[in-house]
């Protein structure tokens, strides 16, 4: 059964500062809102919570790509599209292209946010691990003023987040890769397209003199975050490329899991084919 939309109440900000005096006078109380993508398949399943919420789709000081200095800063209400358009996304990040490109079909890709999909905090979503694997921060905004918290550390369990009741994500800040860069990314799903992830792995390396001086590992739909995998990190930071411990980092990458059954795979193949899909990166990495 749907929820019942006579029950709801929609309000639409016209600026920041007063969806931020909203969400301040009434802590909790207003969902904020930005293309409602994830919105609306909740409310088609019946399971609609919320009644009150913020639209912050009108915004502007919550749009936009820019370069600043050494990152590019993406506003939270940048679509999926906008992402896999802007030419300075495609020269440094393009990872966060690839998973805009299997983040649903076009109508979502048009509509759906990069801060939307941070803040919905499933688990299964498609750019976090890109986000992950480039060391990205995000700028919290509230009546206080402006923070910024790195992002893997925003996501503190299940749907639970570093973010107070009248606080939004504003910018999404993503340090441009120095030097020679390899970039990799694999979503696993039922199809090619319009698939909700069963695994998902993102990494950023950069090699020096032939060994392996930086690597950001991220992962998706294997634990109850979009989590790091700093146990197979560390496994292979400061090894020769030539020679990666691809077996050692296997086994450690089950330490940076704890994945479920449900309805899309087993926990078992969860495990097996995220180390399946690291051993196909360390063998694109050793001859990148």
């Amino acid at each position: 059964m749907r929820a019942y939309l006579p029950d709801c109440d929609l309000r639409v900000a016209a600026t920041l500062d007063d969806a931020l005096a909203l969400l301040a006078a009434e802590p909790g109380v207003w969902t904020p809102i930005a293309g409602g993508t994830d919105l609306m398949v909740v409310h088609n399943a019946g399971r609609l919570k919320a009644t009150r919420f913020l639209d912050l789709s009108r915004l502007a000081e919550l749009r936009g790509i820019a370069e600043e200095g050494d990152c590019l800063a993406f506003g939270a209400l940048t679509s999926f599209t906008e992402v896999r358009e802007h030419p300075a996304v495609h020269r440094h990040f393009p990872n966060l292209v690839k998973s805009a490109r299997v983040t649903g079909a076009l109508a979502i890709q048009n509509r759906g946010t990069l801060g939307g999909n941070i803040v919905n905090a499933s688990p299964a979503a498609d750019t976090p691990p890109s986000l992950l694997a480039y060391g990205a921060e995000l700028e919290l905004v509230s009546p206080r003023g402006r923070r910024r918290v790195a992002y893997d550390h925003f996501h503190l369990g299940y749907k639970q987040m570093d973010l107070a009741p009248d606080e939004l994500v504003a910018r999404i800040l993503v340090p441009k890769p120095q030097g020679h860069s390899f970039h990799y990314f694999r979503k696993v799903g039922t199809r090619q397209a319009q698939a909700i992830a069963k695994v998902c792995l993102a990494a950023h390396a950069r090699v020096q003199d032939g060994v392996l001086a930086e690597l950001r590992i991220g992962l998706g739909s294997v634990a109850p975050v979009p989590a790091r995998a700093r146990h197979a990190e560390a496994t292979l930071l400061g090894q020769p490329v030539a020679a990666l411990p691809v077996a050692a980092a296997r086994a450690a990458l089950l330490d940076d899991m704890s994945p479920i059954d449900d309805i899309r795979a087993s926990a078992h193949y969860r495990s097996v084919v995220t180390q399946n899909v690291l051993s196909h990166m360390l063998r694109e990495l050793a001859t990148a």
